[in-house]
């Protein structure tokens, strides 16, 4: 597929009145979290891109059912617009209204919450706007309050990406992403989180689109326990070929 870049007038119009001031930076506390939540959900309602933590690595969140968001985080990331983004719902039981289903509700389940994005075929429910060049989608259900809370409160998926510019490095520290700061609304400080390299490379991303079987896209931090679920307990068979390496996003 050729490489495709966001014209130059939705650059403009993405960035207009959110790089002249720098984001609220506010630190997560179980005290305020109903207070902050709130907050979190009235600037996505907005149209605004906010910093969030989730477990694994920290990410740029927007409402995936606005084209303007969705467009404002490609923008923000230099990111090809051919590269997909994934959703996060707040509940396993969430991703049927917005993915098809080929593997028994059980089995995703086990996968998830956790740090796992399944692909899946897409419903009509969601932004045909979001990742318009593929019938699938990436679903994640991050093991992370605020995260679940956060899709609950909206009461809609959230487009969820790494919280770097393209080709930039995961981050786990929110001085990590200091640079993207004048283009969010928000950055939302869960803290520094799980230092090991594994953690550092995201989700493992497992295409489940096709019934009885499954292709690892990326093998992320959950890949073997990913891979024993889906082989050994379901009896799925692997048909993946290429992996991407951790680091390439």
């Amino acid at each position: 597929m050729s490489t495709v870049f966001l014209p130059t007038r939705i650059l403009a119009r993405n960035f207009a009145g959110i790089s002249r001031k720098m984001a609220k930076i506010i630190k997560l506390d179980d005290d305020m979290i109903e207070k902050q939540l709130s907050m979190a959900a009235k600037s996505l309602q907005a149209g605004n891109i906010i910093a969030v933590p989730t477990d694994t690595i920290y990410g740029l969140a927007g409402l995936a059912q606005s084209t303007e968001a969705v467009e404002q985080i490609y923008a923000i990331k230099g990111r090809n617009t051919s590269k997909p983004i994934a959703i996060s719902v707040a509940e396993v039981t969430d991703i049927p209204r917005w993915a098809r289903l080929t593997v028994p509700m059980e089995l995703l389940q086990d996968l998830l919450p956790g740090p796992v994005t399944v692909v899946m075929q897409r419903t009509a429910a969601l932004n045909t706007n979001l990742n318009p060049n593929t019938d699938l989608v990436g679903i994640r259900v991050p093991q992370h309050k605020f995260m679940r809370q956060l899709a609950e409160t909206c009461m809609e998926p959230i487009a969820l990406t790494s919280a770097n510019t393209s080709a930039a490095g995961n981050t786990i520290d929110i001085q990590e992403f200091e640079n993207l700061w004048p283009h969010l609304d928000l950055v939302l400080d869960g803290g520094r989180l799980e230092t090991t390299q594994a953690v550092r490379e995201g989700s493992t991303v497992v295409d489940l689109s096709v019934e009885g079987q499954f292709r690892v896209l990326r093998v992320g931090c959950a890949y073997m326990s990913t891979v024993d679920i889906l082989a050994n307990k379901y009896d799925l068979t692997d048909i993946t070929e290429y992996v991407i390496p951790n680091g390439v996003h």
